[in-house]
């Protein structure tokens, strides 16, 4: 009988090893920018970036928030998605998107050395999730971030009102509020691949050096600094080189840490706006994804 007993316990220990390694999962989440468009705790709801049926990453989950008050105001529906699928035995991939950059950046910098509870992957309509073990961990397991025209840096069309101004997300998008709201170097050793678009317009003159309509190569680019540089493509003779990867910039202004220049826009094709279907700069970062987040 004895024997018996530390057989059963040996089987039931064996099985509930087997279920904790089976429960584990890789989710992408995408955290959109300025303007929403998805329902706020529906992680299905891809309204922003186009349609849900195209192919995004392992488990890809919408991560909503309504890209009109601030950063700080809206940060909690972040760290809820973060700790349904990015706890206990699961990992993210995060991409973002314009303000979503700077959103994410805000998050790893301010909250990314906290307790969180370990969760379990099941949201309410809310967004949140139900405790998975009772158990806590120190921030988050996240893979990597990459960032379409990541807006972490801020943007000059804040700065000069060409956006609705009554809008509290846009204050914070000021180039002097946006570098000064958080630590850009603090993100729990986080690599965060940038995605600068260079398909301007014709008030693209509001914008140093390159921009896709929205963001200038300073920000999309991951660029440190307090004020924003003027950085272009090669083949502009007319101001510094923004560079690939982590090496600094011609002119010497340089990236903030774990941050790296995936792509630059030479051909100048990509501009800043999804319209409904995965479109600009984010058709790059969909695809540098859908290879990369498995």
């Amino acid at each position: 009988m004895k024997l018996m007993r530390i057989v059963i316990t040996t089987f039931l220990l064996a099985m509930a090893g087997l279920s904790s390694v089976a429960s584990a999962a890789n989710y992408t989440l995408w955290i959109n920018g300025r303007g929403g468009g998805g329902v706020v705790g529906d992680y299905t709801s891809f309204n922003y970036w186009g349609p849900a049926s195209t192919a995004a990453g392992v488990n890809k989950k919408a991560v909503n928030w309504d890209g009109y008050h601030s950063i700080a105001s809206e940060n909690g529906k972040i760290r809820d998605a973060l700790d349904c699928f990015c706890t206990g035995n699961n990992w993210c991939y995060v991409a973002t998107h314009s303000a979503g950059d700077l959103m994410m950046g805000y998050t790893l910098a301010n909250y990314g050395g906290s307790t969180r509870m370990k969760k379990n992957a099941v949201s309410n309509s809310s967004g949140q999730c139900g405790n998975s073990d009772g158990t806590t961990q120190v921030g988050w397991n996240i893979k990597w971030v990459r960032a379409a025209s990541g807006a972490g840096g801020g943007s000059e069309l804040s700065d000069a009102g060409s956006w609705a101004m009554s809008e509290p997300l846009v204050k914070d998008l000021k180039t002097s509020t946006a570098r000064a709201m958080y630590n850009h170097n603090e993100t729990r050793n986080v690599w965060f691949y940038m995605y600068a678009g260079a398909k301007g317009t014709f008030y693209s003159g509001i914008l140093p050096g390159q921009d896709d309509e929205a963001v200038a190569y300073h920000s999309s680019g991951g660029v440190a600094g307090s004020g924003g540089q003027s950085l272009c493509n090669p083949s502009d003779w007319f101001c510094n080189d923004l560079t690939l990867g982590t090496a600094a910039n011609e002119g010497g202004s340089v990236k903030w840490a774990y941050h790296s220049v995936s792509f630059r826009d030479d051909a100048e094709a990509y501009n800043h706006y999804a319209n409904g279907n995965w479109q600009g700069i984010i058709s790059v970062v969909r695809a540098a994804v859908v290879s990369n987040a498995t």
